[in-house]
């Protein structure tokens, strides 16, 4: 029995729900055999990734490029935004709704929280956007506070007072948003990052590669059936993309390269 596991997205328990149906069925539709696991955080993202049953489960651009497993990539999804296109996303740099900022730039001097070494979004997509604010090598920020781990302890860091300013990942903003409107109410962006390849279902590279590409067939298929078209929608997603070109995720690469030849090795 292979897994999924939708961790990275579940935003609220009924979108884990969402997901888990949407997966389940497609897994169904490929007839493989597969069950949506539980995966809550702290429990650590790279012991999951590593894992020989990993069958669909979400990763993140970055450690899917750095991976030693070498994973298999079943779909890319494709969200539902003007913000980018296709199965891309970008991080957004949020601040209190009732705060005074209005841009990056009123923030600096104050204090930024960030999720993980490890994340694109939270950690190496903003940590690029802010070294081109930097001059000779001083911090921007007076207190750089992570790693917060989660995209919500990011946000909350931000509602809570203990930071100006966070990033979060736009398409999980997103559905936050749609799903908990009253606290993306509390929170507004004030910038975001260039766009970036989203990050991707994978299977483990023990697991056959026709199974994998009938998982990404199905899920490529799913606006084309009513029940999963349904879930899409509430998804904010127009559909996966099935073989996104593996090579499009030495970006991440590029950009952490680009800040540490700076000697800028975290957000601050």
């Amino acid at each position: 029995m292979l897994i999924g596991c939708t961790r990275m997205y579940n935003v609220t328990p009924g979108v884990a729900e969402l997901w888990r149906a949407l997966i389940e069925r497609a897994a169904d539709r490929a007839g493989i055999p597969l069950e949506v696991i539980d995966y809550p955080a702290p429990a650590p993202l790279d012991a999951l990734w590593s894992r020989d049953d990993m069958g669909c489960v979400f990763m993140c651009g970055w450690p899917f490029r750095r991976s030693t497993h070498d994973p298999r990539i079943v779909a890319a999804p494709v969200p539902d935004t003007a913000l980018c296109s296709g199965p891309t996303y970008c991080t957004v740099m949020v601040v209190r709704a009732d705060s005074a900022h209005q841009s990056l730039e009123d923030t600096f001097g104050g204090r930024i929280a960030w999720t993980d070494e490890g994340s694109h979004s939270g950690f190496n997509a903003p940590r690029r956007m802010l070294l081109a604010h930097r001059k000779d090598g001083q911090p921007l920020y007076r207190e750089s506070i992570g790693p917060v781990v989660t995209p919500r302890a990011s946000l909350n860091s931000v509602i809570e007072g203990r930071a100006d300013i966070a990033p979060v990942d736009s398409y999980f903003h997103q559905l936050l948003e749609r799903h908990e409107p009253e606290t993306a109410a509390k929170l507004r962006v004030v910038a975001r990052t260039d766009c970036a390849p989203m990050p991707v279902l994978t299977a483990a590279r023990a697991v056959p590669a026709e199974t994998a590409e009938a998982l990404g067939r199905a899920l490529e298929g799913a606006a084309g059936d009513p029940a999963s078209a349904a879930l899409l929608r509430d998804l904010c997603l127009s559909g996966f993309e099935r073989v996104p070109d593996p090579e499009r995720y030495a970006l991440t690469e590029t950009w952490d390269e680009e800040a540490r030849r700076a000697g800028y090795h975290r957000p601050g």
